[in-house]
Order: structure tokens, then C-alpha cells, then sequence
């Protein structure tokens, strides 16, 4: 175990015990993490109780913790944890302001895979359990450019992009990377390589090349030579974890109350006519004092209407959801800000723009700040430069200034079926899109004209909210972290939700337990669960159909099975903005699914 200068008094204190001057147990609590925590509540969650465990209870419970003068200690238990690198570092940072006043933190699991020794870098002990496993290779990625095999099929992606970095439609456009995109992505994987560095080295006290010579052996490493390695502190079984903490706490005993709790089911199951009674119910948001707004930009921006699951199982971000949202946040005189929380690699343009315009009505009326998550995208960073003030993570990934639309073309794939199409147009472009061939070179300086307009708008919009920022050295779709984003001044401070919440309360001078937080958008009805719990129809004269999304959920089941629960976002969220093109041909959407390992 490393030695702190503020470990010295524990261990006095555990020596005197182990001498009988004190007799008294030690409360330590004991969290357990297990999964992905969420990023927002379920939309449900005030009627069937809090099923759903965010990110922000776990950090609240770490900071309430902390407060506690009965408690010494606290073990977090990972069980099967799929932590995104932001999910740690926002851990992280409430696992050091828990440690600030002088309580130690010690992390559990039998295998530890990269995110989870970062997270146990911000701890004072990685204890690891015995006949464990230590995986710390390195960050991995594969870029799959289906080109050729689209033409093997006689399919053909013709697309378009503004801004030489952007990368959208490489994947499906391209054989190989194009040198732009190289270097985009090289430099991205760079810093977010350099960001685990920092941590690592920092946290674990280990010079650059202990890391190294630790990394040489960790793609697959015993417990114990981890310890010699100095990734982890100790190899305890589980059932001698007791006996483990209590050379440092003396007699112990667990306090499970410190972990975020579930709330009561709002339906009383013994009552005939509860469920009656709910369906004319709807969850109370009623704000009675001073108050802060937090909306979530959480995945794939569409037009219409927000979904909470999709054919891909991911939700989207619906302007007209989001424009309502905001409607009323505008208009409430007891809201005294506006917190805009992102998750999202864009998509629609036209969605983008309508946020944004629904962000800066609210910008005229009280403050808009921004804290983004694991990624403010294209149009995801087009609703961030809304803002009045833009807080990042070291690894959230930022930028994607760039424009990207198209089509899928045919016509190879009906010669090879002998599939006979007769096209009919009537209009001088009403045959723009049509699936048979690409466009001519006349059509592809149409459609490029059209996405200069939207880029030159995304420009214009980035250049009013970012005073002084240099389009030059940030534009054309290239992606950065969150340090880099400070320095070409995309972003102003580093911090997660809990900073920026804590700020920007001191901004509001609102005295903490003084205010409430709202999430937007609200939750839902009773009836809006039934339908979700049950399913809708699509129904014509005779004909009942169910919905698509019911039929493809199985296929989503098994994809995110593949890539597993930490890839699983990315891939979705990526997958649902590209699906809008369906419905729109240019698109505001970062380059295709980043799948770190």
C-alpha cells in the first residue's frame, strides 16, 4: 500500500486498538458498483421507485459520505463494472474529495480491467481478489473501411463532407483512411492515451518507466506480480477482506447505507384501485423555491419527438422535445439557470440548430452553462457553443466542426439480383436521390453548395459562442480532448457534473440545501409507462402490425452482446444520428463509432 502522510493517524489509531487501548469498532462503508451507471433517471422512475442508479447518485452518495464523522473508511465492491473512462473520472474526482478529509478509499474486484485500475488510481488501495486477473494493455481500436465490400454487392456510397477531417463517410465511402483522417484520429488517440498516463503515473506514485515495464507484462497478469509491478496493493480473498481491513481499522463494521438507495414503489400493489388511480396521475415537478435546470442532450440528435428507446435499443434527443423543454425552463421565474449535460455524436442539423436556438431564448433570461460527458460532437457540439461557459472531462471528446450527408446508391445491387427498376421522376430534381446511380458532378455541387450553407451556420454559431477561438487550428471536423479543447479555447474549465453544479450554484449565489434541481425533460405518466412496458400497434384498415422496433430489438440484443456494455453507447448512439438520413440528407454527426479497448 502506498504511504500518505494522511494514512499516519489511521494507522496509530489501528495500532492502539490492535493493543487493546480501544475496543470500539470502525464504521467503514461498503458501496458496490455493478455496471454501467446511468447517465440521467429512468423516465419512470417516480412511479416504480429509483430503479434506475445514475452517475450523479453515485458521486452525491461519495460526497455525502464524506461529510459522515461516524465513518473511517469505505470499500466500493466492483462487480462486473463497464465504467466509461468520463464515468471514472468523475468517480475519480469524488473518490479524491472523499479522501481530502482524511477518510481512505479502498477498491475490490477479482479482474481488473483498464478503467478499472484508473478508477483505482484516484483510490489509497487496489485490493484485488486472490486467482485474479490484471489487464492494463494499452488502448486499443480497429477502423473497418467498407468500400469494397459495398461494391462487391453492387452497393455504392456516395456522399459528400465539409471539412477535410471529418471522417463521417470514410467507413462506408473508403477502402483505406484518407491522410486527413490519419491524423485526426491519430491525434485523438494520443491524447486520450496521454490523459491514462497522467492518471496512472500520478495516482500509483510510479515513475514513466515503471508504467512502461508494468504495461510490457500487464496484457494478461497475476495478482501478485501486479503488486511487484506496483499496479495494485493487495491479493486478498474475498472472505478475508475483513480480516485484511482490520490491520488498518482494528474491529470493523460495514455501512451499506452509503451506497445510493432505491426508492419506494409510488404504486400501492395493495390497493384494488391503485392502478386506476395512477392513470389519472402525472409525476410531480412542481418547483416551489429557487432551482436549477439540468437538460440532458443524451444521444443521437433527431428531429420531432425525444425516444427512450430505439430499433438500435438507444434513446434519441428529439428537438421538439428538447425546444419544450426549454419553453418552460425560460419562462419559470424560480429557475435561476440552466445546465446543459451532453452525451451525443450529433445528427440532425436541422435539430441542432433548433436546440440551439431554444438554449440562447433561455440565454437571454438567466445563465447557460455546459458540461459534457464523453462527447459534444458535431451537433452535439454545435447545442455546447450555446452556452455561456463549456466544462469538459480529460477524456471528453470534442469538436467534429463539419457537415456530412449522402446516399446509399443501388444500382449494382438490382444488376445482381436481375431486379428490372423503372425510375419515374417529374420535377427538375426529383430524381436527386434516387437509389439507381450517383450523382452527377453538376447534382454533387448542388448538395455540396447546400452543406456549405449548414457549415458556414455551424461556424457562424461556434464563432459567437466561442469568443476568440481560432477556426483555422479547430474546424473542418477535427476531434479533440478535453485539454486540448481548453487550450484552442472549445471549452473553458476542466470538470465533470459535480463542478460544474457546484460553480455554477456559487455563480447563482445559491447557498447549498437552499435550491432544488430539475431534470428536464420531466417524467412520465402512468400511461406513458403502460405503453412502454406494453408496447404500441400500427394499425391500417385490417391490419394490425407490430412495431419495427419490437422486431429489431432482438438483433440490438445481440450487437450490444458483441461489442459489450462499456462500446455499447458509442456504437448506438452513432448508429441512431446516422439513421437520420432517412429522413435528411445532410447531417450534423460525428465520424462513425469510436470502439476504444
Amino acid at each position: 500500500m502506498r504511504t500518505l502522510s494522511r494514512t499516519l493517524s489511521g494507522l496509530a489509531a489501528a495500532t492502539l486498538m490492535a493493543a487493546g487501548a480501544a475496543s470500539a469498532q470502525t464504521n467503514v462503508g461498503w458501496m458496490e458498483l455493478e455496471g454501467a451507471p446511468a447517465e440521467r433517471p429512468g423516465p419512470f422512475d417516480w412511479l416504480m421507485g429509483s430503479a434506475t442508479f445514475t452517475l450523479n447518485d453515485y458521486t452525491t452518495a461519495l460526497d455525502e459520505a464524506s461529510q459522515r464523522r461516524d465513518l473511517e473508511g469505505l470499500v466500493i465492491r466492483l462487480r462486473e463494472a463497464a465504467l466509461s473512462r468520463i464515468q471514472v473520472e468523475e468517480l475519480g474526482a469524488a473518490i479524491e474529495r472523499f479522501r481530502e478529509t482524511g477518510k481512505h478509499v479502498h477498491l475490490f474486484t477479482e479482474i481488473y480491467g483498464p478503467n478499472d485500475l484508473l478508477l483505482g488510481s484516484y483510490a489509497d488501495e487496489i485490493i484485488v481478489q486472490q486467482g485474479g486477473a490484471i489487464s492494463l494493455p494499452g488502448i486499443y481500436m480497429e477502423e473497418m473501411f467498407l468500400a469494397d465490400t459495398l461494391a462487391m454487392v453492387g452497393l455504392k456510397a456516395d456522399f459528400v463532407q465539409v471539412g477535410d477531417y471529418k471522417g463521417a463517410s470514410e467507413q462506408m465511402g473508403r477502402s483505406e483512411p484518407s491522410d486527413e483522417w490519419d491524423q485526426n484520429i491519430s491525434q485523438l488517440l494520443d491524447g486520450l492515451y496521454d490523459a491514462m498516463r497522467d492518471q496512472l503515473t500520478d495516482g500509483r506514485d510510479m515513475s514513466d518507466e515503471e508504467l512502461d515495464r508494468a504495461m510490457e507484462e500487464a496484457w494478461f497478469l497475476d495478482p501478485d506480480r501486479g503488486v511487484e509491478l506496483g499496479l495494485v496493493d493487495a491479493v486478498v480473498d474475498r472472505l478475508d477482506l475483513d480480516a485484511h481491513l482490520k490491520k488498518q481499522y482494528g474491529e470493523i463494521e460495514y455501512d451499506t447505507n452509503v451506497a445510493p438507495q432505491e426508492g419506494d414503489l409510488a404504486l400501492d400493489a395493495a390497493n384494488p384501485f391503485a392502478i386506476l388511480q395512477m392513470l389519472s396521475e402525472t409525476p410531480s415537478h412542481r418547483i416551489t423555491r429557487d432551482s436549477i435546470a439540468v437538460v440532458h442532450i443524451d444521444g443521437a440528435i433527431v428531429d420531432g419527438e425525444s425516444q427512450e428507446a430505439t430499433a438500435f435499443g438507444g434513446g434519441t434527443v428529439g428537438s421538439l422535445t428538447i425546444r419544450e423543454a426549454l419553453a418552460k425552463i425560460e419562462h419559470e421565474d424560480k429557475i435561476k439557470g440552466l445546465v446543459l449535460r451532453i452525451n451525443s455524436p450529433g445528427g440532425s442539423a436541422i435539430a441542432s440548430e433548433s436546440i440551439w436556438l431554444g438554449v440562447r431564448r433561455v440565454a437571454d433570461k438567466k445563465p447557460v452553462w455546459v458540461s459534457v460527458g464523453s462527447m459534444a460532437a458535431s451537433g452535439g457540439y454545435y447545442i455546447a457553443v450555446s452556452g455561456d461557459r463549456i466544462y469538459v472531462n480529460p477524456s471528453s471528446i470534442v469538436g467534429s466542426i463539419g457537415v456530412v450527408g449522402g446516399k446509399y446508391t443501388m444500382g449494382g445491387l438490382y444488376e445482381k439480383i436481375q431486379a428490372t427498376i423503372v425510375p419515374r421522376a417529374r420535377g427538375p430534381r426529383a430524381d436527386l436521390f434516387s437509389s439507381l446511380g450517383a450523382w452527377s458532378d453538376t447534382e454533387r455541387a448542388l448538395v455540396r453548395d447546400r452543406m456549405t450553407e449548414t457549415y458556414d451556420l455551424f461556424i457562424d454559431r461556434v464563432k459567437q459562442g466561442r469568443s476568440g477561438i481560432r477556426i483555422s487550428k479547430t474546424a473542418e471536423g477535427r476531434l479533440f480532448t478535453g485539454d486540448r479543447a481548453i487550450n484552442l479555447r472549445m471549452a473553458d474549465a476542466m470538470g465533470g457534473y459535480d463542478d460544474v453544479m457546484t460553480d455554477f450554484a456559487d455563480h447563482l449565489a445559491l447557498d447549498e440545501g437552499d435550491y432544488d434541481v430539475f431534470v428536464y425533460p420531466e417524467p412520465k405518466s402512468f400511461s406513458d409507462f403502460l405503453e412502454s412496458a406494453f408496447g404500441g400497434f400500427v394499425e391500417a384498415p385490417g391490419v394490425k402490425t407490430e412495431r419495427p422496433s419490437v422486431l429489431l430489438s432482438e438483433g440490438a440484443k445481440l450487437l450490444r452482446e458483441l461489442v459489450g456494455e462499456q462500446s455499447w453507447p458509442a456504437m448506438r448512439d452513432a448508429l441512431n444520428a446516422m439513421l437520420e438520413l432517412r429522413r435528411e440528407q445532410v447531417l450534423l454527426v460525428s465520424p462513425r463509432v469510436l470502439l476504444m479497448k
